[in-house]
């Protein structure tokens, strides 16, 4: 008679299942009649695989092939003690060896081949082939759960996933499971939920690293290479981390750009400011003893009663009122509605400005999390470019940036070389709008404008030689890149005096370029008067030693030195594309 230990039983669904009561026996008191516990008798084949069955089989419907006569064994009732109890139907079971841990991993694969339950997850191929491989790869069946209890882990998780709104992430997004489940529930509901946590984690941390909108939908202009994390990646970090919630969180940006702004985000939902939002129609200044039909609006923006009986005069302290408000915005308070105070009062309502803060913060997931010890940035509807080394500014300057129907393109490469005397090959795009009609009518047209045509078969190029007149001035600052654009200098240096500055065809002009590259290039090396020297001497090509990191950037919101809140002009539409996208109102 044979000995088989660690034997249970297996049915070929794994649904609502039971094991078989086994009251009868005592533990490891030996049954030499198997016919006593199920019938028909036990066979013991290899172990089956969940895969031998197909889905949404009904248990009916599976037969093993039985023998003919009852195999003699040798099994005691502790060895028919796995985890959960089983219903067996008798007419069609077949023994096998199953630990406590493998009825988790036969359940996790039964959810796997449920078309219905994966479809609910929202995966897309690739991420549903590799949440398989990872729990097919993983030590234990569950990744946040063992033993019928959630993992302090899993737990932490479920904390950070709740509080994703503080991060401008929406909860709604990340559904959990019942953290309440009872330990004894079925396997099958342990691996329902186990996966569900496992795919809220990987879509928050996706959706924290830039995942919830396609930038590139917005405009073929904005191109960032985001850094999506992938599910072996997420889960295998954040489901042994120490402080899973820190794991999770930290997918978030750590730009201080994009905390300075997460904390305004906390201010203004923590403030809900009491006084209603108004809307002033244009109108003369007010001065004290003057009447006006907007006054009423005012007092209600400032929850104050009339106490002077004139419904529409604008008394003192009515102006006392503004001039406070003129203070905190920096204006001047001198009490006189202005139109710029009007407008001021005009601003964005709470819900307006939520979503303005939190489009911001989605534009920072779009930068890489390391932005370089050193880097340039350089936020276009501020018109402005730092130059950052170690977290501190060493250097920023005005710009110019692209006119609405030649935009500057947001994206993130590496400055490699920088070109002193530069050449300028007019692009295709301006050569066909300017060049080629001009060239049509005036042979001579690029000529007399210091151009030279440059013919190559049936095609034809114009360059500007170098010179004080060539439109990118004495430097230019290569970082190649799909739109073929760059930071340079500009003969047109008066055009740094408008405080809106959009004219170029979309590189970006610097406005001290000699000292940008000295700072790149270190003063030892190129001082500016090294690079000045090299003016009119031909092209002259200075390779960087390390590539410095660039990144053209488009924020409508930042958070100043001083700890205040700027706000700049939506250039090309990009925040109202991204809020929208969002889900906010315009």
């Amino acid at each position: 008679m044979r000995s088989l230990r660690r034997t249970t039983l297996w049915v070929g669904l794994i649904g609502s299942v039971s094991l078989l009561p086994l009251t009868a026996f005592a533990d490891d008191q030996p049954i030499t009649d198997l016919t006593q516990v199920v019938q028909p008798a036990l066979v013991e084949p290899a172990t089956p695989s969940f895969h031998d069955v197909a889905p949404n089989t009904a248990s009916k419907d599976i037969a093993f092939p039985l023998p003919e006569e009852p195999a003699p064994v040798t099994i005691t009732a502790h060895d028919l003690k796995p985890a959960d109890a089983l219903d067996i139907p008798t007419p069609y079971v077949a023994a096998a060896t199953i630990t406590p841990a493998d009825w988790f991993r036969i359940a996790v694969e039964g959810r796997f081949a449920d078309d219905a339950f994966m479809r609910d997850l929202r995966l897309s191929r690739a991420d549903r082939e590799a949440l398989v491989a990872f729990y097919a790869q993983a030590q234990a069946p569950l990744a946040w759960a063992k033993d019928g209890a959630w993992s302090s882990a899993a737990r932490a998780a479920a904390a950070r996933l709740k509080a994703a709104d503080e991060d401008g992430l929406d909860s709604v997004d990340y559904p959990l499971p019942d953290l309440g489940m009872a330990k004894d529930a079925a396997p099958v509901k342990w691996a329902e939920a186990d996966l569900k946590l496992s795919v809220a984690v990987l879509r928050y941390a996706r959706d924290a690293r830039g995942g919830r909108i396609d930038p590139s939908r917005l405009s073929p202009l904005i191109t960032p290479k985001l850094d999506l994390p992938n599910v072996a990646e997420v889960l295998g970090a954040v489901a042994t981390a120490k402080d899973a919630g820190a794991a999770l969180a930290a997918y978030n940006p750590s730009h201080p750009g994009y905390l300075a702004l997460k904390k305004r985000l906390a201010e203004l939902r923590q403030s809900h400011p009491s006084q209603p939002t108004v809307r002033l129609p244009k109108g003369a200044a007010l001065r004290v003893g003057m009447e006006d039909p907007r006054v009423p609006l005012i007092r209600a923006r400032f929850n104050l009663a009339n106490e002077t009986g004139g419904k529409n005069v604008y008394d003192e302290r009515l102006a006392s009122a503004v001039a406070a408000f003129q203070k905190e915005k920096g204006l001047p308070n001198n009490g006189v509605l202005t139109p710029q105070t009007a407008a001021a009062l005009s601003g964005p309502s709470v819900a307006q400005r939520e979503g303005e803060l939190i489009a911001n913060m989605e534009r920072w997931r779009w930068l890489p999390a390391d932005l370089g010890a050193r880097h340039i940035l350089v936020n276009v509807p501020e018109y402005r470019l730092r130059f950052v080394d170690a977290g501190s500014v060493i250097h920023q300057t005005r710009v110019i940036v692209g006119k609405q129907q030649s935009q500057t393109p947001i994206f993130s490469g590496d400055m490699k070389y920088l070109v002193v005397n530069p050449s300028w090959t007019v692009p295709p795009s301006i050569l066909k709008k300017e060049f080629l009609p001009g060239l049509a009518s005036d042979p001579d047209y690029a000529a007399r404008r210091g151009y030279k045509v440059i013919r190559r078969g049936d095609r034809i190029s114009i360059q500007q030689p170098p010179g004080e007149r060539n439109a990118l001035g004495f430097v230019k600052f290569m970082f190649p890149n799909q739109h073929a654009v760059y930071l340079h200098d500009t003969p047109n240096r008066s055009l740094f005096s408008a405080g809106k500055r959009a004219f170029s065809h979309g590189c970006v002009r610097v406005e001290q370029p000699f000292q940008l590259a000295e700072e790149i290039l270190g003063a030892d090396s190129w001082s500016q008067q090294k690079l000045r020297g090299l003016i009119g001497k031909g092209e002259r090509y200075v390779n960087l030693r390390t590539p410095l990191p660039v990144h053209l950037t488009y924020f409508t919101l930042a958070v100043d030195e001083r700890g205040e809140l700027k706000t700049f002009d939506d250039l090309y539409g990009f925040d109202r594309k991204v809020r929208e996208a969002l889900g906010f109102s315009s």
